[in-house]
């Protein structure tokens, strides 16, 4: 039976790579190229997380440590989400909301140690003060030496009506975001005075997901802006939320909407970038909480497991360093049916025992799909093993891969399509897979728990993954390839120690046995040369202003045997300083989905200038301009094109004059700025 289910047919590889039989004749549905030589950063020992809330009543019971330790959870929330705002650990009262018994701080922290875990603990901003922080963080890890590391200063403290929609508690008089960063420096201060070895954490909103962008009368920027401008100097990470969707939100809609993911984390990294400079990498991303939504059903559901399975790896292959569910236990919501089973409407991971009307759920700490989407994750490797960049040619599958410590590669695949299956070919860089069978897991429709798959030859080349269903291939490398025959240990993660507009002077920590060193670059899951030095650094060059890059180090021995990647670094050049015109772009307001921007043009050069256009290419597919005044407007993909009105005078020589327009924008997901403009073809410098 498992085997008619799961088929693994062999695939031709480069020279050099083990023999395999012929190519089956029939053609793939979708091709994987996964690349070990293009690193997307580390498992951390907190990587794959939950939320724990003090409202429930199962939170501590045994069962929930065993099925969490099974699932790999390094990290646990405490004391859930808005609640936190409310809470008072001390007297472990909650003054408006229901605190059931068993969930004070020593309970959750005797599961957090059963399960092998770490806590993330939320101070309470809302109704409390630094003072009772300090408090906890002297029980905590004074004494009781718990060892409590990562603190978040309140949660979702955006949402406190400073922006007119208010659901997060927060009795300070003044709701800005500048009163927050005010308070966070007041929090991480008398915090760290107790335990100065403890992480601070501030809360951001998610790009691209209100209020991004919205600006408060009489505050200087949006909530981002104005709190990363005050306190990177006392944080090490920032604490962000993503929810697919809202009411209505189907489950081929969440996982579609993942798509958008990358590119809101590149604009946190980006937004803390700017903020903290060279400062930057020593401040970690959290999303301390994720789920398809918030008011609809398919929450229990199987394609809320596949959801699962690929939000977690999606985030942490984009630079975030633990993922926590909302949430272990949430309540039975809307009761519908999906892919033929009930769904409860209920967002945890495991069941709570509740009942909706007439329907009640299993027995509480029975599993739900996400659970075993966040099982399935732990297959593929633990902490400090290399994600590394896979690229699926087929929207249907996605794709997932984890390079471990011992030489051996792991690839996730999940078919989202819930009525055919879906064969995939496999394809490696920088990997040669050994002759021998893969380990294969499974889960799938009748499965009841991740499934070993056996029986029947395996090779690493062709999957035929069930509809509705995520399996993972563990192959060994071939003997004497991989990084693991290099006398070259990997490098140090690169670092940018001069931007221009062309170019790029980069070093990093030297590697044991290194004879020299080779920079790549990635794009998907293909990597190509841009550097070589025989040193710990390079200077890129001819790069184009206004660009953004992600690279690798890799070290080789004396015999040209490769190591393993660095973690990756994501720089962007600059533009001229010395260029002949100037362009400084402004978004005069922002309402989440749309925004209004104006664009003052600048001639430096020693002519005027007359009948001139500016260009642009939008960062991201998703943003638009709509509407515009003094100027026409045309788009083409990413591309904008403006073109000075009929009639419009020239533009003066020296910055003697200026030329300004306007529109309405359009986003879908982050907004970030342009970063190269060009005046008739000329790159402009830009501010």
């Amino acid at each position: 039976m498992l085997a008619a289910a799961f088929a693994l047919l062999p695939l031709a590889h480069a020279a050099g790579a083990a023999p395999t039989a012929p190519r089956a004749a029939t053609a793939a549905d979708v091709g994987v190229r996964v690349n070990t030589q293009a690193s997307l950063g580390r498992l951390s020992d907190v990587a794959r997380g939950v939320n724990a809330a003090v409202w429930d009543s199962h939170m501590n019971d045994p069962e929930v440590a065993t099925l969490m330790k099974a699932a790999g959870v390094g990290a646990m929330r405490y004391p859930g989400g808005s609640y936190a705002d409310i809470y008072h650990w001390q007297t472990h009262t909650a003054p408006g909301g229901y605190v059931a018994p068993g969930t004070g701080f020593d309970s959750f922290m005797n599961t957090v140690r059963a399960t092998g875990a770490q806590p993330i603990l939320i101070a309470n901003y809302g109704s409390g003060t630094p003072e009772e922080a300090a408090g906890w963080v002297r029980y905590a890890n004074v004494t009781k030496d718990y060892g409590a590391k990562y603190w978040e200063i309140g949660n979702e403290i955006y949402g406190n009506g400073h922006y007119g929609n208010g659901w997060e508690h927060d009795e300070h008089e003044d709701k800005s975001p500048r009163e927050y960063a005010r308070q966070v420096r007041a929090y991480a201060e008398a915090m760290k005075a107790v335990d100065p070895t403890i992480k601070i954490g501030a809360v951001l909103t998610t790009p691209g997901h209100w209020p991004d962008g919205v600006v408060a009368e009489g505050d200087p920027g949006d909530w981002n802006h104005t709190v990363l401008s005050e306190v990177t100097d006392v944080i090490d990470f920032v604490s962000v939320h993503w929810y697919a969707g809202g009411s209505g939100t189907t489950a081929e809609d969440a996982m579609a909407r993942l798509s958008g993911l990358p590119g809101e984390l590149r604009e946190v990294r980006s937004q803390i970038d700017r903020y903290a400079g060279a400062d930057s990498p020593r401040i970690g991303i959290a999303l301390t909480e994720i789920n398809t939504n918030t008011g609809g059903a398919r929450l229990t559901a199987r394609p809320n497991g596949l959801f699962a399975a690929d939000a977690y790896l999606t985030a942490l292959e984009n630079g975030v360093f633990t993922v926590e569910w909302w949430n272990t236990h949430n309540g039975a919501g809307q009761i519908t049916t999906v892919d033929g089973e009930t769904d409860y409407g209920d967002m945890g991971m495991l069941s709570s025992g509740a009942c909706s009307g007439d329907v009640c759920q299993p027995p509480p700490n029975t599993p739900f799909h996400p659970y075993f989407g966040l099982k399935m994750t732990r297959e593929l490797g633990t902490a400090g093993d290399t994600l590394v960049a896979t690229a699926s040619s087929g929207q249907e599958v996605s794709a997932h891969a984890v390079h471990r410590r011992d030489g051996r590669l792991s690839v996730l695949l999940i078919n989202k399509n819930p009525d055919a299956a879906r064969t995939v070919d496999l394809d490696y860089t920088g990997f040669t897979p050994s002759a021998a069978a893969p380990e294969v897991r499974r889960y799938a429709r009748g499965d009841s728990d991740i499934t070993g798959v056996t029986g029947g030859e395996a090779s690493a080349s062709r999957v035929t993954v069930p509809p509705y269903a995520m399996i993972t291939v563990t192959l060994a490398p071939q003997a004497g390839t991989g990084p693991g025959a290099s006398a070259a240990q990997a490098p140090g993660t690169p670092r940018p120690e001069a931007v221009t507009d062309t170019t790029a002077r980069l070093s990093w920590q030297g590697a044991q046995g290194a004879a020299r060193y080779l920079v790549q670059e990635r794009d998907g899951a293909h990597t190509r040369l841009i550097g070589e030095s025989a040193g710990t650094s390079v200077t890129l060059r001819n790069l184009p202003p206004g660009s953004t890059h992600t690279v690798n180090v890799l070290a080789a021995d004396a015999s040209g045997r490769l190591s393993a990647p660095s973690d990756p670094l994501t720089f962007t050049t600059g533009t001229p300083r010395d260029a002949t015109c100037a362009v400084t772009y402004h978004q005069d307001q922002s309402w989440g989905n749309g925004f209004v921007a104006t664009v003052t043009v600048r001639n430096l050069s020693a002519t005027p200038i007359s009948g001139w256009t500016v260009d642009w290419e939008w960062p991201t597919d998703r943003q638009s301009v709509s509407s515009g005044w003094n100027a026409t407007f045309h788009q083409s993909g990413r591309q904008v094109r403006v073109t000075a009105s009929e009639g419009a005078g020239p533009l003066a020589p020296d910055g003697g004059s200026a030329a300004s327009f306007g529109f309405v924008g359009a986003n879908d997901g982050p907004n970030p700025q342009p970063t190269v403009f060009r005046l008739n073809g000329t790159v402009c410098s830009s501010g």
